[in-house]
């Protein structure tokens, strides 16, 4: 199981951004999908996470109205849309996998299969 995070990049508040994990070696619709992020000095925190079937759960009050996470099964993919953008967003975004027989958690600890980061900077 590998899964690998792109998309990260300077942006200025208010901006846009979508990241992308793109899963090998599984069928990533069989998993729940996380997107985490640490800032610097700070624990890694969820963000949210998408179940197999599509049901989103947010982790982060902050981000709720302004990102949304979606999957393309097709692709092996599962996407975080990040909108409005916010000098407290700047961090490394990590996605990360859990069979989905376990059901989904915002607790990094359950998660089984981790990505490396993509580095998010919201610029004020």
């Amino acid at each position: 199981v590998q899964l690998q995070a792109s998309g990260g990049s300077l942006v200025q508040t208010g901006g846009s951004l979508r990241l992308s994990c793109a899963g090998s070696g599984f069928t990533l619709r069989y998993y729940n999908i996380g997107w985490y992020r640490q800032a610097s000095g700070k624990e890694r925190e969820g963000v949210l996470w998408i179940s197999g079937s599509g049901d989103n759960t947010y982790c982060a009050d902050s981000v709720k109205g302004r990102f949304t996470i979606s999957r393309d099964n097709a692709r092996n993919t599962v996407f975080l849309q990040m909108n409005s953008l916010e000098p407290e967003d700047t961090a490394v975004y990590y996605c990360a996998a859990r069979d989905s027989m376990y059901g989904g958690s915002c607790r990094t600890y359950d998660m089984a299969y981790w990505g490396k980061g993509t580095l998010v900077t919201v610029s004020s």
